[in-house]
């Protein structure tokens, strides 16, 4: 199905496509959002959970919905009008998550969950469900939490994690710790214009750092017949590498103190604008070299090239080193020097710059530790804690669903909601770690720490619950005359720590709860 446009007026950070937006909906299990501007997915399934006022409130802070997967295609479009796109998919089924849905999806929020509603049945608008579990016996509905709670979330993480970027980077080139990528290499030296220049480019299984393998540029350089560079370039790559989730490229070398040449092409013709920076080493000194992807310029033969488009990280097709006595527009290289050189080149890869923000936020359930804690006192515990084994170990699935976003390397953020409740998003907070809290949180009000965790480093790999000051038993309301200040969520934020999940106590003989 096309993306329908809205004729309504929308914020600046909307995706505007001849003055109008352009968004998508995908369908079945898993829901995800984004907005044009930095394409904020948004998983989310309805169990304990509003899905209809969960999007309200992201398009009216963030974005329209686009693109999502929902459960019922009817549901959806009830909940979410006529004017997105919907997609069938199901993160149980990996072979649904097609890559083109993910496209320049850069950040994602996961909502997803299994089903949860009564034995006996319900009301089409699930009265029962939403009196709260014990006013009914539970069960799961559909698929079991295994399916959903982890095999989904391990479909998901394989299917978003080239678009969103991993943390420690992209290898495109090279040797790290058990990873090796390489690429085919040739020379391309100014014995095309009649030089005499000569270089070539191997891999020394032992010559880098620690004695690791690392590629080995190197060759002799000389002005003779008006020549005075020395070059290689890989052949064009078999597909394009979509690289839009980072924001640089990082070398790590062995520099001789001369200035280099990194130079990427976005098209597949060979005669054509390379995208160049220059680069200063140090001699004799293993060192990491960062390009950002705004100091590449467009250059031809040496020249920069105005009228070029803009680097287009979407879609590198090779990369070439050079060592050359030209810089730009008729400059000379300072460091040049006719003669031998040689360059280690161990890694080029692709960098998230700092400070990094979370790309994949997760709204998971406090209370996913403690079904096996020792010494834990069930009685006082929440029904999904109690009901965990009869529930299909719903919980346990979450928390191994949680492991896999901790393990994927894609910068984080899980969110451990206590009891979801329908009140407005202004109550007081508890932000805690260590899974320990009981309470409710208000559903719009996990909508918008999911917001603000997206651009937050603060919230970057942490785990954390959240509740209300307001206790249970009390209904909270707000006079519409006279509302409390938007929160800043960073302030919650900056007192959370890293490593905290919880599971550190279960190795505990007990538990104060």
């Amino acid at each position: 199905m096309h993306p329908q446009l809205l004729s309504c007026q929308l914020p600046k950070p909307f995706l505007q496509l001849n003055g109008r937006p352009k968004y998508r909906l995908n369908q079945r299990r898993s829901a995800y959002l984004s907005s044009a501007t930095y394409k904020d997915p948004i998983s989310a399934e309805k169990q304990g959970w509003d899905l209809g006022r969960f999007f309200k409130t992201l398009y009216f802070f963030n974005g329209p919905p686009s693109p999502a997967k929902v459960r019922n295609e009817e549901k959806a479009r009830k909940m979410l009008g006529p004017d997105i796109e919907l997609i069938v998919g199901d993160i149980t089924k990996e072979s649904t998550l097609v890559a083109q849905y993910f496209k320049g999806v850069k950040k994602v929020i996961n909502a997803a969950s299994v089903i949860i509603g009564p034995k006996e049945g319900d009301t089409p608008d699930r009265a029962k469900y939403s009196q709260g579990v014990k006013f009914f016996e539970p069960e799961i509905k559909g698929d079991s939490p295994e399916m959903v709670e982890y095999i989904g979330m391990k479909n998901l993480i394989n299917a978003v994690k080239e678009s969103v970027g991993l943390r420690t980077g992209k290898l495109l080139f090279g040797f790290e710790d058990q990873l090796s990528k390489e690429l085919d290499w040739g020379a391309l030296d100014d014995v095309v214009m009649g030089g005499v220049s000569e270089s070539t480019f191997q891999i020394d299984r032992t010559g880098g750092e620690g004695g690791k393998p690392t590629g080995l540029f190197k060759g002799i350089v000389s002005t003779a017949n008006n020549g005075g560079f020395t070059s290689i370039r890989t052949k064009n790559f078999s597909s394009p590498v979509d690289l839009k989730a980072y924001d640089g490229f990082e070398l790590r070398l062995k520099g001789d103190g001369r200035r280099y040449k990194l130079i990427v092409r976005t098209s597949t013709d060979w005669d054509t604008v390379g995208y160049t920076a220059s680069f200063d080493t140090i001699g004799g000194q293993w060192q990491s070299i960062r390009l950002p992807f705004s100091s590449l310029r467009p250059v031809f033969r040496a020249q920069t090239v105005s009228d070029a488009p803009p680097f287009n990280p979407s879609n590198v097709v090779s990369f070439q080193l050079m060592f050359s006595k030209f810089e730009y527009d008729g400059k000379l290289n300072p460091t040049f020097v006719e003669g031998p050189f040689e360059l280690p080149l161990s890694t080029i890869k692709a960098y998230i710059k700092d400070p990094i923000t979370p790309r994949f936020v997760h709204v998971s359930s406090a209370g996913v530790t403690r079904p096996d804690r020792p010494g834990i006192d069930l009685s006082k515990q929440p029904p999904a804690v109690r009901l965990n084994k009869e529930l299909d170990f719903v919980l346990t699935f979450k928390l191994k669903g949680e492991d896999l976003i901790r393990e994927s390397g894609i910068p984080y953020t899980i969110v451990r909601p206590c009891a979801l409740t329908e009140e407005p998003a202004v109550a007081d907070l508890v932000f805690d770690q260590g899974d320990n809290i009981t309470g409710k949180i208000s559903r719009e009000e996990i909508a918008l720490i999911c917001i603000a965790a997206l651009e937050s480093p603060y919230a970057c790999d942490k785990t954390f619950e959240v509740k209300s000051v307001v206790p249970f038993s009390e209904p909270f309301t707000v006079d519409p005359e006279n509302p409390p200040p938007e929160k800043d969520y960073n302030i919650y934020f900056q007192t959370l720590k890293d490593g905290i999940t919880g599971k550190e106590s279960l190795e505990q003989s007990a538990i104060a709860v």
